[in-house]
Order: structure tokens, then sequence, then C-alpha cells
């Protein structure tokens, strides 16, 4: 019965850590799975896998840079928040930094103070070959043919 997975309830992996109220930890953090922050991380928080979930409580505080693909913050950051998946700004969100994210959902009372920054899907840094020039008379002249 504490093996079975809930009916509707999907994790992105089986792996979750949990940092617990009262619990501080200094230096930065690298994970994999899924973190659940209700304690104080003082340095930079970064995930490992494209797959990765932060979740930050409304009584978790970050003090550092957090690098994460998908994250939910309903607590307080002081640094910068790179998401390149999804973000999620709870109510009582508070971030002192700025914010890079793809896609972003932000409830009304969740504070950003600094620069909100949409980050597209990469775009080809490779302009198209030019067309070959035998190629192009051989259109005027097909289509000066046919006027």
């Amino acid at each position: 019965m504490l093996n079975r997975k809930r009916a509707g309830r999907e994790s992105p992996s089986h792996e979750t850590s949990l940092i617990a109220r009262g619990t501080t930890i200094r230096g930065d953090l690298h994970f994999t799975g899924a973190l659940h922050l209700d304690g104080c991380i003082e340095g930079a928080i970064v995930a490992e896998t494209d797959d990765a979930v932060l979740t930050v409580s409304e009584h978790g505080q970050v003090i550092g840079e957090v690098r994460v693909p998908h994250a939910v913050i309903n607590g307080r950051i002081d640094g910068n928040v790179l998401s390149d998946a999804r973000l999620e700004l709870a109510a009582q969100t508070c971030i002192t930094g700025d914010v890079h994210y793809r896609l972003l959902e932000m409830a009304a009372g969740a504070q950003v103070n600094g620069r909100m920054v949409h980050v597209g899907a990469d775009v080809p840094r490779e302009l198209a070959a030019p067309r070959d020039a035998s190629a192009t008379d051989e259109i005027a002249d097909a289509e000066s043919a046919q006027a």
C-alpha cells in the first residue's frame, strides 16, 4: 500500500529530496529528480537533469542563484532564477533578482524585484545558403516566357 502510486499524480522522477523547515544548508546544491525546500539554502541550486523539479514552499528561502528547468516557488529567493522550461510563481513568492523563463505562470500577489526575461526557443544561427546565380537566371527566363 505504501509503495503504490496515487492515481492522477505523476512525477517526472521517483527521487524526491526534502530539506525540512529549520534546516540551513550553506553551499551549492546540485540535484536530480525533485527537490522540496521548506528550509534555507545559502548558495546556488542547480538541476542536473532536464526533468528536475524544484518546489520552494512558503517557508522556503534561497540566498543564491537558481538554475532549474521546472520550478514551483511560493517562498523567498534572493538571487537570479533561470528556468528553461516552466516556472510557476505562487501568491507568496518574493524574488529579488532577475527571472529568466520560457513558460511562466504567475499568481496575483507574487513579487519579482528585478527583470523578467523571456527565453525563447533556440533560433538557428546559420543563414540559408545563397541560391545559385544560374538557377536564378533560369527562373527569371521561365517567368518571362510565361508572360
